[in-house]
């Protein structure tokens, strides 16, 4: 049987990023991106930025899995990691088995800083600062009357204002989980560089594995990373053990 991947987005964006993942993946995987309410076939329903709100949109759609004892794994992406981690927290708190991995990309542990996520960040900074990382088309910020304004910038917002929700909670509640995380970054992040991601290694009690890959902060898109996670499902599966993620010493800074 093949090990179901759910997989999020980051802010903003849709599930187009993961259009070739089941190819790349490789056997034994079969690749579920998860839409969030409020974007491309989603686009009439409302957008979710608290944690109850994500639960009633996502958490029945990612629960059938746990429900039927079928091995799955998570991947999320930036804000889709704390997707990810918060939709994982859920289903164990509610009885049903919990993802074999965690596994999060760019995305820093709950409790640190995560960049542009401040309340007060005005449409300027917040646009700006989408410029510099490639997720906006350079010389957007300086045209208000751009799809960027009056489309995308909203959802990011929302989306912000999701993120730090599930933050908050995370926080709020410190809860570990049993899942091992891999924690998955580019080698030249501008936003979240890849040593802070060591910090998710206290929001498990498994193990916790820092990997690098080639790429900026949306290297989701290469080929790289579906590679990757689909080893690494590989090796969890094959060993039947939740902590499993390859071997070698407990080194997060490790790369394969």
């Amino acid at each position: 049987m093949d090990v179901k991947l759910y997989c999020f987005a980051h802010a903003g964006a849709g599930v187009s990023g993961f259009g070739r993942w089941q190819q790349r993946c490789g056997p034994g995987v079969e690749v579920a991106p998860v839409l969030l309410p409020g974007r491309e076939w989603r686009r009439h329903e409302a957008r979710v930025t608290g944690r109850r709100a994500l639960l009633d949109a996502l958490l029945s759609e990612v629960a059938d899995a746990a429900v039927t004892r079928r091995p799955y794994v998570f991947y999320g992406h930036s804000l889709g990691g704390m997707v990810a981690h918060t939709l994982a927290r859920a289903l164990l708190d509610a009885g049903l088995p919990g993802p074999r991995l965690l596994a999060v990309g760019g995305c820093p542990a709950p409790h640190t800083v995560a960049p542009a996520t401040a309340r007060d960040i005005t449409d300027q900074q917040l646009l700006r600062f989408a410029c510099d990382v490639g997720a906006a088309p350079q010389g957007a910020s300086a045209e208000p009357d751009s799809v960027w304004h009056r489309v995308v910038l909203p959802v990011l917002r929302d989306d912000l204002a999701l993120a730090r929700a599930l933050r908050a909670a995370a926080v709020g509640t410190g809860a570990k989980l049993p899942t091992p995380v891999l924690a998955v970054g580019g080698r030249h992040d501008p936003v979240v560089a890849p040593q802070a991601l060591d910090a998710w290694r206290q929001w498990t009690e498994g193990r916790c594995v820092r990997r690098t890959v080639p790429g900026d902060h949306f290297f989701v898109r290469g080929p790289e990373l579906p590679r990757l996670i689909g080893r690494a499902i590989r090796v969890t599966t094959r060993l039947g053990a939740p902590a499993a993620l390859g071997s070698g010493p407990r080194t997060p800074g490790n790369r394969p």
